[in-house]
């Protein structure tokens, strides 16, 4: 399983440097989870940059994998991994959905470098 974050989602729609890294994982529907959190921080992103309907257009494009909505066992484990590795809100959300599914994370958020499970590419990195 696969679980891709914000930022990611946001080069691969930009075709950045990055987009490349997160591609398969994102285009192996059947194996994508998508943390709830993600979609609304890449629809809010998007909107802002680029208006309503290129917004809509990246969330339909991440509905097509699985969903994954935060429910109280969800949260409380966000919390503690948030707590253990220091990790932001949604970052925590993101992190503990990979957890959770034993899933691998692609990122390029530096707040997940180094951690289990994680494919960690840096803005600057270049295939």
């Amino acid at each position: 399983m696969n679980v891709v974050d914000s930022s990611a989602w946001l080069a691969y729609f930009a075709g950045n440097a990055n987009a490349e890294h997160f591609a398969l994982a994102i285009e192996d529907q059947d194996q994508l989870l998508v943390p709830a959190i993600t979609l609304i921080e890449v629809f809010k992103i998007i909107f802002k940059q680029r208006g309503e309907a290129p917004a809509l257009i990246a969330v339909a494009h991440m509905r097509t994998g699985q969903v994954i909505s935060l429910d109280a066992t969800l949260a409380m484990d966000a919390a503690t991994l948030g707590l253990r590795h220091k990790l932001p809100l949604a970052d925590s959300i993101i992190y503990a959905t990979t957890a959770k599914y034993r899933a691998r994370l692609w990122t390029q958020g530096e707040d997940f470098k180094g951690l289990p499970q994680v494919e960690y590419f840096p803005t600057d990195s270049v295939i």
